[in-house]
């Protein structure tokens, strides 16, 4: 059977990245990383898929007029390069409605924090000044709204007293690269699926594990 061909979206270093391409080099795993797409020319991430034998592909934001065009640019190579499923790790782009229409229930995103707290930029350092005893990272299936889509699966790390942005965000980055590969594991496979303004998810497992939240059945 076929696998499921996924591109991966980033514009930075690709941390989160490296973890899809780890997880679906494994036997078994459920899906293809086809391609790898950078808004960023330089971004360091492309390197770091190439040097995987992953396909990379750049599109500068800049040449473009505005966002709908870019959006449609993109959109053409995903087409082209007959993705299923999308996933942005550090893609620091808002999408359009259009495009977001489009790949409804087909594209997931990473973030670091538990939404929905802390939507947006510097969540770990919003997270320390509010005092909260928890963070962690969130997987979501992406809507028009940023940081809004329905709530795949969570992972959460205390926060402690000594914490810095750094400290947290190595704590939290950690649980990143248990759970983006898992809930990319679900979807592919149909275990997970947008129902309404939720998702619906059956039981799993992680390896290794996290201290994980799937959302209520």
């Amino acid at each position: 059977m076929t696998k499921p061909r996924v591109a991966v979206l980033i514009s930075g270093r690709g941390s989160n990245m490296m973890s899809l391409i780890e997880a679906a080099a494994a036997p078994g795993f459920p899906v293809e990383i086809a391609v790898v797409i950078s808004n960023r020319p330089d971004a360091h991430g492309l390197a770091r898929a190439q040097a995987c034998n992953i396909p990379t592909r750049s599109l500068d934001h800049k040449a473009f007029p505005d966002r709908a065009a870019f959006d449609a640019a993109l959109d053409a190579v995903l087409e082209e390069e007959q993705v299923t499923l999308v996933c942005l790790a550090g893609f620091m782009r808002l999408l359009t409605s259009g495009f977001t229409q489009k790949w409804a229930g087909r594209m997931i995103n990473i973030h670091p924090a538990l939404l929905p707290s802390f939507k947006g930029l510097h969540t770990h350092e919003r997270a320390l000044a509010e005092g909260v005893k928890i963070h962690g990272a969130t997987v979501h299936f992406v809507t028009a709204e940023m940081d809004v889509g329905p709530i795949i699966m969570q992972a959460a790390v205390p926060v402690l007293e000594a914490d810095t942005p750094d400290t947290l965000a190595a704590r939290v980055l950690a649980q990143e690269h248990v759970i983006y590969p898992a809930a990319l594991r679900l979807v592919a496979e149909g275990r997970a699926r947008l129902d309404g303004a939720r998702v619906a998810i059956d039981e799993f497992e992680i390896t290794p594990p996290a201290l994980v939240v799937p959302p209520a059945p």
